[in-house]
């Protein structure tokens, strides 16, 4: 038998290019405990106006549907897993929940994670991601759940120091790498196939513009010229579809490969508000790079913890440990084939999983790039009878282009969901988004609830008698400009509504909300 002191003498020297990861894991753990925070604020702070009893679109009546027709909650639970089956789904157990995922969340990115932990997080992720519907249909709740999911195997049972002496497992590190693949793979694939912008090289003339939420650098980016603007997408393809090839490639290769993706992810949050996306693909990148490098960039204290840590940990990690992380390697190698058959389809899906438990999924952004910009603007009107001489007062979102001359707003990594699904909107029509009409419907009660997912109240809480919507191109204008845009009216998306008028309360009542 080997002794410790000698097995000790076997291993690399603590910080040794490619096989230290103390201050790898360190970094994952504390900026995954960031976006846990985030994805919890929104929802205790927006989901009640959204899904609660009172919300847009209460999401209530929707789970005793779906226990009506699985036959049981257990049924139902099997269908769709989610706590709030087990739980129940009042308000009060919703956004309950939400707060304990809040303090869970501050725990982890202030240093402390353990199994149990991560496990709740991971759950509560999930759950209320299935609560939220429409408003949390997008991809990065499946990319959080995966990422969420795979952290739970990189720290210890029960010690949940920051530095704990389990060693990080290379099994779950190359998890994290194979997660980065997918995602970029994802996206750079679904722009080939999809908009011809992407291959002529032409979108970033537009996209700044027409992204969902823009902020204040923005208009720097739009007015690029146009061969930025192509090198721009030149380097999203090298970067999406070659830069992850270099992820199972030596050191060298690999340390160029996560540089360059991380560099793509920075820019993407300089000159846009995309919710978390951006900070949660970061995660799995930061496992691209070994304690080597983190040495170089972070203070020497906190270097000092990762090598007393290193210094006393067990030589090999623990046997149930080995057979979870080992058990886990097979389990995403399994469930990875469906995805790869999807990355290899000329019909490649989006942000999906294929499995009731969305453990490893497929993602994707951006197929396509609109051409122009289309707002909604909420208005009200206090006078009795409309007439062309009324006179309207506009609500503003949140952060969402409204007023022409208001500055984009900060945003990332916090995420305005009204405010995001109405960009969806603008492109379609008020049938396929009936929450906006549940929303004109509040702005006619003076609903605060409604009214606290906008900027504020304009009538000064004694609503208006009518409400309309209007339709609006928006054009960015330059850096150096008054005013950041111009905008064009394109005509009437829903007509001026009262709380009598027959139509819309026959609406409400065939979808349940009056």
């Amino acid at each position: 038998m080997v002794s410790d002191d000698a097995a000790r003498s076997l291993l690399p020297a603590p910080g040794a290019a490619g096989n230290e990861h103390w201050l790898t894991r360190f970094l994952v753990l504390r900026l995954l405990g960031l976006l846990y925070l985030m994805a919890f604020l929104t929802w205790v702070f927006q989901g009640p106006a959204l899904v609660g009893h009172q919300g847009l679109i209460p999401t209530g009546p929707i789970f005793d549907q779906v226990r009506m027709n699985a036959g049981s909650r257990l049924s139902a639970f099997w269908q769709a897993p989610s706590l709030f089956w087990l739980l129940g789904h009042s308000d009060a157990v919703l956004f309950g929940a939400g707060w304990v995922g809040v303090a869970l969340a501050t725990a982890v990115m202030l240093g402390y994670a353990n199994v149990p932990l991560l496990v709740v997080l991971w759950a509560l992720q999930l759950s209320i991601a299935d609560a939220g519907q429409v408003f949390y249909g997008f991809g990065w709740e499946l990319q959080l759940g995966e990422t969420g999911f795979l952290c739970i195997f990189l720290v210890p049972l029960l010690d949940g120091r920051p530095f704990p002496r389990l060693r990080p497992s290379p099994i779950v590190i190359w998890l994290l790498r194979w997660l980065i693949v997918r995602v970029m793979w994802g996206a750079g694939l679904i722009k080939l196939r999809g908009d011809p912008c992407w291959r002529d090289l032409t979108c970033l003339d537009t996209y700044f513009e027409t992204q969902p939420i823009p902020n204040p650098l923005t208009p720097f980016f739009h007015a690029w010229p146009n061969w930025m603007h192509r090198g721009g997408v030149l380097y999203n393809h090298v970067v999406e579809l070659v830069a992850p090839v270099l992820v199972f490639c030596p050191r060298r290769a690999r340390l160029i490969g996560g540089g360059a993706m991380a560099a793509l992810q920075l820019s993407l949050i300089l000159s846009g508000n995309l919710s978390f996306l951006n900070w949660l693909t970061l995660v799995p990148i930061l496992a691209c790079f070994d304690d080597g490098v983190w040495r170089r960039l972070l203070p020497t204290r906190l270097t000092a913890f990762a090598d007393r840590a290193a210094a006393e940990a067990e030589i090999v990690a623990p046997m149930p440990r080995r057979v979870a992380t080992i058990a886990l390697g097979i389990v995403v190698g399994v469930l990875s084939l469906p995805v790869l058959v999807n990355l290899a389809s000329g019909k490649q899906a989006m942000n999906r999983s294929f499995t009731r438990l969305p453990l490893v999924n497929t993602y994707g952004a951006f197929g396509s790039v609109n051409r122009q910009r289309n707002e909604l603007i909420f208005e009200g009107t206090r006078d009795e009878v409309v007439t062309a001489d009324s006179r309207w007062t506009a609500y503003e979102w949140k952060c969402k282009p409204g007023d022409p001359a208001r500055a984009p707003c900060w945003m990332s990594p916090y995420h305005r969901r009204l405010d995001w699904l109405a960009w969806f909107a603008a492109m379609s029509e008020p049938a396929r988004y009936p929450f906006t009409v549940h929303l004109v419907w509040k702005l006619l009660q003076g609903d605060r609830g409604a009214l606290g997912l906008l900027a504020g109240d304009p009538f000064a809480g004694q609503p208006p008698r009518h409400v309309r919507v209007e339709l609006y191109r928006y054009q960015m204008n330059g850096p150096l400009t008054k005013g950041w845009w111009t905008r064009t009216r394109i005509g009437e998306w829903l007509p001026p509504l009262s709380l009598d008028d027959p139509n819309l309360r026959a609406f409400l009542e065939a979808e349940g909300w009056l």
